[in-house]
Formats: C-alpha cells, sequence, structure tokens
C-alpha cells in the first residue's frame, strides 16, 4: 500500500486568506448594484483570471484547541493591484423577507407553559420569538399537525402562478413518488427561456437546489421552504432571479413527514442513501440534480437539543443552528475554500444579525460512556459528501428542534430562512465566479485520471475543543471541553495509485444504473479485448447485516473483458464519485453494500483502455 498522500481539506489550524478566490488582474473600476431589491447588495464582476494557486500555511499541532471559527488557509503572494484596480466592499448581510403578520383578529401564539417546557423557563428564555410571524398551513396559530402534502401541493402551485404572472418562468417538477405513493415535487423558478434543463443551463446563472425534511420528523427546514418559496416567487427575494435559478423540493420524504418518523417507510434513513440510491426518494433528488445540476445544495435539517448532551456533559445545546460543508477524501479543494469563505462566513454573519447563532455540525453517541464529540464524518453516506464529490458546494443546516415539538418553532423556520436567504445572497453575489469554479474543479478532476494516488478511507483527526452548551437551570453559557473529532483535519486511513478506470463484468448492470443515476458516464464494451489491469484478491472479511467489509491487495496483470461488459472512465468530472463507489475495500462502496456481488466483477484499468466502446442509450 503506498503511503497516502495529503487530503485535500483546509487542516483545522490552518489560515484562510480574506483575499476572494478570484482575482481581477487588470485595472478597472468595478461598478456595484442592487441584486436584490431590499434583501441583496450583489458585486457585478469585472474580469475572469484563472483561480490562483492554494498554498497552506504552516500546519500547528493537531492538538491544538480547535478554533470555533473556521480554519483559515493563506494563498500564495499576489502582485499588489493597481491604484485603480477593482475595491471590493463587504456586503452587508442580506434582509429577511418582512413577512406580514397575522390580523389582529387572528388568534395569538399562546407560548408553552414553564410546565409543559422540557427545560428550565431560563433556558427558554435564551431562545425569544422572533420580531416576525411567518405564514404557512403549517404555522397557523393553534395548529399543532404541519403543511400537509396536499396543502403543500397547492402551496407550490400557487407561488408558481404568482411567479408566471411576474413574467418569472415557473414549474412544479414531479420527480418522483414515495414508497407509498406520495408524490415528491419541486418548485422551479427562473429567468431562463424555459424551465427544461438545457435552457435553465443555457441562461448561465448558478442553479441553487434547496431541499426539506429528508428526515421526515424535522419539519421547520420544509416549512421555511415555503416561505422562502413565497418570496422568490412574489415578495422581497424575487430580484435573486436575476442572477439565479433556483430549484425547492420542501418535503424530500413525505412517508416519514406522515408518520413523524426520520426514516422512509422501509425504515432507510434515505439522508444516508445519496452514493447507493436504494430508495426511490434518495433516486428522485438524485435525477433531478442529474439533470439540472446544480452549482450550490442546501440540505435543511434539524438537530437533538437534550439528550444524550444533558446526561453527558451536564448541557443543552445552545445553537441555533448547526452547519457543515463537505468534509470527505479526494474532495477538490477550491469546493471547500468557496464553501467557507463566500458561504459559511457570511451566513454565520447573517445569523449574528438577527440575533441568532451557529456552530460546526456535531453529534455524539448514546453511549453515556462516550464522552466523545464529533464533526459530520468522511463517509460518502451522507448526502453534503455526496454532493461535494460531485463538484457542487453543498451545505447541511441544521436547526435546534429533533425532540422539542413544535417549540420555538418560529424561531426554528426563522434560523432556516436567515440561512436560505444568506445562501441565495452570496450566489447571487458570486454568480460570475461560481461560473468559472465549477469549469475549473471539472477540468482538474478530469485530468488526474491515470496519476498520483487516490485516497480509498480517510478518518477524523482527534482534538480538544471547547464546546459551549447552556446550563440546564440557569440557562447562562456552560463551557464543556470535549474530545472532538475533526473534520476539517483528515486522516488518510488508505490510499492506492489512481486508477485510469474501472471494468464491470456485464453482471453488474444495477451498479452501472445507479452511477448513471448519479451522472457518472459509463461505456458498453462493443468488442472483447483485453485491459491492463488490477485485480483485487481479498485479505481479510467481515460480514455484517450492515454490508461486507473487506481487506483487499491488487495484482497487475492482462484482464480479458468479454464484449458487453462496461468501462467506467475516471477522466470525467464525477470520477471521484465513481472512485469511491467502485473501491471494494472503501467504507460505502457498491461492493460493500451488495450492489457489485463478487471481488471479481471489478478490475482497476491501469493504462487507457484500446478495445472499441460504446455509449450507453
Amino acid at each position: 500500500m503506498r503511503t497516502p498522500p495529503s487530503l485535500a481539506i483546509p487542516r483545522l489550524t490552518d489560515q484562510f486568506s480574506d483575499q476572494p478566490l478570484r482575482r481581477d488582474a487588470a485595472a478597472g473600476v468595478c461598478v456595484t448594484r442592487s441584486l436584490l431589491a431590499l434583501a441583496v447588495i450583489g458585486l457585478a464582476g469585472c474580469t475572469s483570471v484563472p483561480l490562483p494557486t492554494w498554498v497552506p500555511a504552516p500546519i500547528r499541532p493537531a492538538s491544538s484547541p480547535a478554533p470555533t471559527s473556521a480554519p483559515q488557509v493563506q494563498q500564495a503572494p499576489q502582485p499588489a493591484p493597481a491604484s485603480t484596480g477593482v475595491q471590493v466592499t463587504p456586503v452587508p448581510p442580506p434582509s429577511l423577507p418582512q413577512v406580514s403578520p397575522p390580523a389582529a383578529s387572528a388568534p395569538a401564539v399562546v407560548a408553552p407553559t414553564a410546565a409543559a417546557l422540557p427545560y428550565s423557563a431560563a433556558v427558554a428564555a435564551r431562545f425569544p420569538a422572533p420580531s416576525v410571524i411567518y405564514s404557512t398551513p403549517g404555522l397557523q396559530a393553534g395548529r399543532t399537525s404541519y403543511t400537509s402534502t396536499s396543502e403543500m401541493q397547492g402551496w407550490l402551485r400557487e407561488q408558481g402562478s404568482a411567479a408566471s404572472r411576474a413574467g418569472i418562468k415557473s414549474a412544479v417538477l414531479s420527480i418522483g413518488t414515495s414508497q407509498r405513493g406520495e408524490p415528491i415535487e419541486a418548485l422551479l423558478l427562473t429567468r431562463a427561456a424555459s424551465t427544461d434543463p438545457a435552457a435553465v443551463a443555457a441562461n448561465g446563472h448558478p442553479t441553487v437546489l434547496l431541499v426539506g425534511q429528508q428526515h421526515g420528523d424535522e419539519p421547520a427546514g420544509s416549512e421555511a421552504l415555503l416561505v422562502i418559496a413565497r418570496e422568490l416567487a412574489q415578495g422581497l427575494l424575487q430580484p435573486s432571479l436575476e442572477r439565479v435559478n433556483v430549484i425547492i423540493v420542501p418535503r424530500a420524504n413525505p412517508d416519514g413527514a406522515a408518520s413523524g418518523r426520520a426514516v422512509t417507510a422501509n425504515g432507510t434513513d434515505m439522508h444516508r442513501d445519496h452514493l447507493l440510491l436504494a430508495t426511490p426518494e434518495a433516486q428522485a433528488l438524485a435525477r433531478l440534480q442529474r439533470d439540472y445540476r446544480p452549482t450550490v445544495v442546501l440540505d435543511a435539517h434539524e438537530y437533538t437539543v437534550m439528550a444524550p448532551y444533558l446526561e453527558k456533559f451536564g448541557g443543552i445545546q445552545k445553537f441555533d443552528a448547526l452547519i457543515q460543508y463537505p468534509t470527505t477524501a479526494n474532495l477538490p479543494e477550491f469546493l471547500t475554500k468557496a464553501a467557507e469563505e463566500w458561504y459559511r462566513r457570511p451566513l454565520l454573519a447573517a445569523l449574528r444579525t438577527r440575533g441568532l447563532n451557529g456552530e460546526w455540525y456535531h453529534t455524539t453517541s448514546g453511549d453515556l460512556a462516550d464522552k466523545k464529540v464529533a464533526m459530520g464524518g468522511a463517509r460518502l453516506d451522507a448526502s453534503r459528501n455526496v454532493n461535494g464529490l460531485k463538484n457542487v458546494i453543498s451545505l447541511q443546516i441544521e436547526t435546534r428542534g429533533a425532540g422539542i415539538g413544535r417549540l420555538d418553532l418560529q424561531r426554528r423556520v426563522h434560523t432556516h430562512v436567515t440561512a436560505i436567504t444568506s445562501v441565495l445572497a452570496s450566489t447571487a453575489q458570486r454568480a460570475s465566479e461560481l461560473g468559472q469554479l465549477r469549469p475549473y474543479v471539472e477540468k482538474e478532476t478530469s485530468a488526474m485520471a491515470c496519476k498520483g494516488d487516490a485516497v480509498i478511507e480517510a478518518g477524523l483527526t482527534p482534538a480538544r475543543y471547547e464546546l459551549m452548551l447552556l446550563d440546564p437551570a440557569t440557562g447562562a453559557d456552560k463551557p464543556v471541553m470535549v474530545d472532538w473529532d475533526s473534520a476539517l483535519a483528515l486522516r488518510p486511513l488508505k490510499a492506492r495509485a489512481r486508477p485510469c478506470g474501472y471494468w464491470l463484468d456485464a453482471s453488474a448492470a444495477t451498479a452501472v444504473e445507479r452511477l448513471r443515476l448519479q451522472g457518472v458516464q459509463v461505456f458498453r464494451v462493443a468488442e472483447a479485448g483485453s485491459m491492463l489491469g488490477d485485480r483485487y484478491q481479498e485479505t481479510n472479511r467481515a460480514d455484517t447485516d450492515a454490508g461486507i467489509r473487506v481487506q483487499v491487495n491488487v495484482t497487475r496483470g492482462v484482464v480479458d473483458v468479454p464484449r458487453g461488459s462496461f468501462f467506467v472512465p475516471l477522466n470525467q468530472p464525477l470520477a471521484n464519485l465513481a472512485l469511491a463507489a467502485l473501491e471494494p475495500d472503501a467504507p460505502d462502496s457498491f461492493f460493500a453494500n451488495r450492489l457489485i456481488p463478487a471481488l471479481q466483477h471489478t478490475v482497476r484499468v491501469m493504462a487507457d483502455p484500446a478495445v472499441r466502446l460504446e455509449e450507453l442509450p
């Protein structure tokens, strides 16, 4: 096994430069203009130049306490700009949609009594209601249920009609059906000539995909997305559509929402099904992403407020929002930098402006003896990491809500609305740079085929971290030093030479179908021939209900490939996603999850194949 290369993820103690990824080399004046009336202030791009080299700063010991703000990486020195060069003014946080309050005769929202609160009144006082009242079917005063699927369908159509009257192209897309036959729908809003994928791509604007309620028992994101849909169609966010296309999937798991359960009808966590695509719900989102190729994806969730933090650390979760972007092996480094500089930082600033707060996403196990806290992991079982390997800026936003029913629901929705508005503002502001970034990353990824090493498995890095909780009695801040697994400093656990592609046996048709659903290019072998490849040899194996964990060695030789088998090249933009799926000892691989039934059905192709290939229809 080769020595693993350094992972392209900023380390916990690196320093980001405050300079933007894109530099304007030519002298000139960049004119600022309003992009979102009263909601977003944007900067128009002046020139486009190649992305700069990203040079990490020296690494301090991993035992250093983790910072509460993001890690930073310094860029290589750049020439001083001419005196007449571009001046970049910090963008003020976007205004939120000012939702009309209910009529005076409407029944008031009754606050829970002290006896009904799951924690003390002093803790409750730390989470006052927002100054605006959001209105959706599920947020009506006195309501005990959330917006139903039929109500949601009517809402999306109403907003689509309103947008059309304003000259905006809109469509309610039927993207799939749940396991119990419920429709999964998306609202598309664009200034493109039409709503088909080719026209949306042709208008040159980045597309933002907003997804809610992958976990059915996390309703705040879904209700917030209904608010966002209305404000884009006929409210203060409508001007953002001059620079951005938006697709909204308010409820990705309608069966889970109907039953109040996180999982789908067959008990699958669809949030962790975005590589395997075993559920129709995950397949619906994959198909939507394949066809419309969003540049940014925001996934709205809620997190557990009390247990087990109260039992383990004597405190209650404090933060309105937990945030994380992709942190996985083989991730293009500029995606991480863009996610941090262009999105997470402005998002945190927007939260602070609204009296809200945020922290890195983190979890802890239900084992009360295990005092470790971990950021979201490096595995490909989470949608944000799969999206990252699709070369997408992906953000997971979790509000404090799981396990507390409708308590603080307006504040939870307010937090999501604030975060989503910030992401839309950042995308509108950076539309030109995003248009430059994606082709750069795709070209760079494609060029890596047959070169260097690739990480097969990575782990989080242990550190110490001061986690801020709330005292359950007084509501005061309660800092707790915890063992913290950082996803910002991944440890390569296993690596090997990056192949030119993968040969798959004809029996791997299901695996090929799932790869193509992700957008991965696959060819069929048109004539029998041979390829230079590495065959896998099993050295250790553990079969569990969760899948197969296997250790392998590889042996190089000439492999005969029959007509009708498949070839997956790695000189394509989604190469890193294909690699994660097809290396059998990767933790979330197709082999580990029995989509490829035998090791001999996959070969690592180590030279460009000379056989005749044909594209699949």
